[in-house]
């Protein structure tokens, strides 16, 4: 943000720089009655121009790097989260005891208890169709990792898990796995990874 602000200020001052020199400039030819050609005015048209532009890009680019940072910090904050699918609504349920159960039953994790689970709630607004999936914050990212890299043992079950992605994350690993096949994309720790048709693999981020 401080290097943003920065930036804002640099370029604030070089607008009213150049808007003094324009003015300057016109008083100047006022006072000694010289005649501004057209070319003239052209030439700093374009000049000013290309100042604009070239500004704008700069803001630009100062925007998209603020949105990638907030996007990294935003999953930082998730780092302990998983979202998990496939559990039949209740009402008046204890999201805690059931997931608990869950991951116990199908997971092979004979040690995990409620106390591993900091909390968990449903994500989005009830359709009363399909279930909402439900986000499991752990105590720590160690447990979390145990249950991510478990996540085939749920294979049949009609229970899945996925990584709690921010929008732009989700919005791009949606469109990757349209181009690319399902098998073909996957994320960690936050980040899309994809086989191209060359066979290599690329890590993505929006």
């Amino acid at each position: 943000m401080d290097s943003l602000k920065q930036s804002f200020s640099a370029m604030s001052d070089m607008f009213y720089t150049k808007m003094d020199e324009f003015q300057q400039e016109l008083q100047k030819n006022t006072a000694s009655k010289t005649a501004v050609t057209t070319s003239s005015i052209a030439a700093d048209f374009a000049s000013f121009k290309i100042f604009i532009v070239s500004t704008l890009k700069t803001l630009q680019q100062q925007v998209e790097f603020l949105r990638m940072e907030m996007d990294r910090q935003e999953m930082r904050q998730r780092r302990k989260m998983l979202l998990l699918h496939g559990i039949s609504e209740a009402k008046a349920e204890n999201l805690t005891a059931r997931v608990t159960s869950i991951f116990a039953q199908h997971l092979d994790l004979p040690n995990f208890s409620s106390s591993s689970i900091k909390t968990s709630y449903r994500f989005g607004r009830s359709s009363g169709g399909k279930p909402r999936p439900i986000v499991v914050k752990f105590t720590d990212t160690t447990v979390r990792n145990k249950v991510w890299f478990a996540k085939t043992k749920f294979k049949g079950t009609g229970f899945t898990q996925s990584e709690f992605l921010t929008k732009s994350r989700h919005d791009t690993f949606l469109e990757a796995r349209k181009r690319f096949g399902v098998t073909n994309c996957w994320t960690r720790d936050g980040c899309i990874f994809i086989v191209g048709s060359d066979g290599v693999r690329h890590r993505v981020e929006p």
